[in-house]
């Protein structure tokens, strides 16, 4: 089962990610931008950014570690257990949550191979 810890470990491997706070909550940020925080109140959980096509296609699939809650509803952001959730699936929306707060030059470095 992934923790905090776990989450941060992933997301260390991108470039320029920062343990922060957001809602004086444990989150991630790059450039500033947060784009995974931990959900401390209420039901927990990790919140992740996502397009509202890829959070729809997620809550549709039936997979219990994904969920929303009416504060959610019709922003990009969805709610993760880290107690159901695949390794590889975390690993996969984190990089795709940073892709949606990086700024579009580290981006592009990112993905450009080094000879």
């Amino acid at each position: 089962m992934p923790t905090w810890e776990h989450v941060v470990a992933i997301a260390a491997e991108l470039p320029e990610v920062e343990e922060s706070t957001s809602y004086r909550t444990p989150s991630l940020k790059v450039a500033g931008r947060s784009f995974a925080r931990l959900r401390t109140e209420a039901e927990g959980g990790l919140v992740l950014m996502c397009g509202l096509d890829e959070k729809a296609a997620l809550l549709e699939s039936g997979d219990p570690a994904f969920y929303t809650t009416t504060h959610y509803d019709g922003y990009g952001a969805i709610l993760v257990d880290l107690e159901k959730v695949d390794e590889a699936q975390l690993r996969e929306l984190l990089e795709e949550a940073w892709r949606i707060k990086a700024p579009v030059k580290l981006r592009k470095a990112f993905d450009s191979p080094v000879d």
